[in-house]
């Protein structure tokens, strides 16, 4: 059976799901999931010993402000930079005018020596995943499905429908602008 595609050829939600489906991995509080890139929950990111031993020097949270979610610059004093976006994990919340804010956080901070990064948010599967998921389509030139696939390898991650339809958008708005002009 041929995989279900939009209009652009680009893959519907339900195939998008699909391959989420295939993950087999126990959802872990934080995995690597690209070179010096984790996704946590929030446990993981309120273990400021557990983050320096892993050596994290960037920490975003997708789930800032929110219940059960604590913790800004203060928190982490000067052993980390931190970045909060107050997301919510629903059916309505446009995360999609925080991805390239996020995609430049997650860039700048790999890119300085010995630079590490966790996003995270509550439960380290939604919001961290779509931001995440994000970067690598806007920093790492990859497809939806191709960033997808690689996240799911290492992390067992589940973006709602509502942010998969956002990461949908931007994947054809990438498709577009990469017909227009093969260098971007």
């Amino acid at each position: 059976m041929a995989a279900q595609k939009n209009k652009h050829g680009l893959p519907a939600i339900k195939e998008l799901e699909n391959i989420l489906d295939t993950c087999k991995l126990d959802l872990n509080p934080v995995d690597e999931v690209w070179p010096n890139l984790y996704i946590g929950n929030v446990a993981i990111a309120q273990n400021r010993n557990a983050l320096m031993k892993m050596g994290i020097t960037h920490v975003l949270n997708a789930a800032h402000s929110k219940q059960g979610s604590i913790g800004d610059q203060s928190y982490y004093g000067d052993t980390v930079v931190y970045y909060g976006i107050p997301a919510e994990d629903s059916s309505s919340f446009d995360l999609s005018v925080y991805f390239q804010l996020a995609a430049d956080f997650i860039h700048k901070a790999l890119r300085k020596k010995n630079g590490k990064v966790l996003v995270h948010c509550i439960m380290g599967m939604s919001r961290s995943a779509t931001l995440v998921l994000a970067y690598l389509m806007l920093r790492q030139r990859l497809t939806l499905r191709t960033a997808i696939q690689t996240v799911v390898l290492r992390r067992a991650v589940y973006p709602n429908r509502n942010f998969l339809s956002l990461l949908l958008d931007l994947d054809i708005q990438l498709q577009r602008k990469r017909m227009l002009c093969p260098i971007l």
